[in-house]
C-alpha cells in the first residue's frame, strides 16, 4: 500500500503548527515540537538508538524547501537543518501522533528532561 501524497503544506507560525494536507483528504496540524524532536536526521535517529530531544518547547519553523516529489526539509528557528520529511513520514506522524507524543513524554519523565526552552543570558558588564 502507498502512502497518500502531500498536496498542501500550510505552516501557523503563531501557534507553532504545521497544517499537512494529503491527496486522500486527510489533514493533520503536527507541532513543529513534535515535529523537531522526531526529526528523522541521523543527528536525531543515530543508527536506531535516537537521542532524547530536549527544550524544544518553543521552536519553530523558519523555512520548508521541497526535496522532489516525495519529502521537504524543514528548517528549524533552532539551527537544526537536516531531517528530510517524506510523505510517508508526515502521514504517520499526522496518523499516530498522540501515540508519538505520548512516547516522547514518557521517555522525557523517564530521563528528567524538559520541554521548556533554555533561557539564553546575554549579561553585560560595564
Amino acid at each position: 500500500m502507498t502512502s497518500p501524497n502531500v498536496t498542501n503544506l500550510k505552516l501557523k507560525r503563531k501557534s507553532k503548527l504545521l497544517e499537512v494536507t494529503f491527496d486522500n483528504g486527510d489533514v493533520f496540524n503536527i507541532t513543529c515540537e513534535m515535529l523537531r524532536v522526531n526529526s528523522p536526521s541521523a543527528e536525531v535517529q543515530r543508527h536506531g538508538n535516537p537521542i532524547l530531544v530536549t527544550h524544544k518547547k518553543a521552536v519553530n519553523i523558519k523555512a520548508i524547501e521541497p526535496v522532489g516529489n516525495y519529502a521537504v526539509k524543514i528548517i528549524f528557528d533552532d539551527g537544526h537543518d537536516t531531517g528530510l520529511f517524506s510523505w510517508k513520514l508526515l502521514h504517520e506522524f499526522g496518523t499516530h501522533q498522540v501515540e508519538i507524543w505520548e512516547r516522547y513524554l514518557a521517555r522525557l519523565r523517564a530521563e528528567k528532561g524538559s520541554r521548556e526552552p533554555l533561557i539564553e543570558m546575554n549579561i553585560k558588564y560595564s
